[in-house]
């Protein structure tokens, strides 16, 4: 579902992202650690077509994101460390036109508050101004947003970044959730504990190469913390 062979980016003199080659397949959580600096943003912007790769190739769903922008968002949601939304809707009116925009149609109320419970906020919640929510809400409203879609992979930048541990398990069992219907999910992260409990698998990058990478049976049988340490001073 998502795909990168030899995925370079330079900038100059300057190698952000050295010959990434990753195979996420629908189903897959995959977590991605590293200082700032490593090549993570650089990897989801480079999936996004924010930027072009300097070399190597990235798809989305078998089509390739360089020569098919448009198309390969259809199958993609992405959500950033601070999710944008208009303050003065509520979470709903938020739902409504942003999946409104993915779609091409608006939705019925009834299919739109389905949404907003699926992803664990209430009726009350749902009428509420955006402005009076908090990050880890802001962030199931995106989520919702994608459920909406049917985004057949999740591109998440830092998105436990500032959430308390309530709030992280909670965006933790959505992702999983995504995840059994089949949903491929990158996402990147400076928590250890969210990729441990989090992820099938999971990669170390530094500076802008992937040094490690770890499927489900070795996460739980590694020391994470005492790993990423060891790639991170040699």
């Amino acid at each position: 579902m998502l795909r990168a062979s030899g995925l370079t980016k330079r900038y100059g003199a300057h190698t952000a992202l050295d010959r990434l080659d990753l195979d996420i397949r629908g189903g897959d959580i995959y977590c991605l650690l590293g200082a700032n600096g490593a090549g993570k943003t650089t990897t989801i912007n480079l999936f996004l077509n924010f930027i072009a790769p300097t070399d190597g190739t990235v798809q989305i769903n078998g089509t390739d994101v360089t020569r098919h922008p448009v198309a390969t968002k259809q199958d993609v949601a992405y959500i950033p460390e601070q999710v944008t939304l208009y303050g003065t809707l509520s979470g709903l009116e938020n739902l409504r036109f942003f999946a409104g925009l993915a779609l091409g149609h608006e939705l019925p109320r009834e299919r739109l508050l389905a949404l907003m419970t699926e992803v664990g906020l209430d009726h009350a919640a749902a009428d509420k101004r955006v402005s009076m929510y908090s990050k880890g809400m802001r962030q199931k409203v995106w989520i919702a947003v994608a459920l909406a879609k049917e985004a057949k992979a999740l591109l998440l930048d830092e998105p436990t970044s500032g959430l308390d541990p309530h709030a992280a398990a909670e965006f933790s069992d959505l992702l999983r959730r995504a995840a059994d219907r089949g949903v491929a999910v990158l996402t990147t992260t400076h928590d250890l504990f969210h990729a441990q409990q989090t992820a099938t698998r999971v990669g170390i990058m530094k500076r802008g190469r992937l040094v490690e990478s770890l499927d489900g049976a070795q996460i739980g049988q590694t020391d994470l913390q005492s790993l990423y340490l060891q790639h991170m001073r040699a």
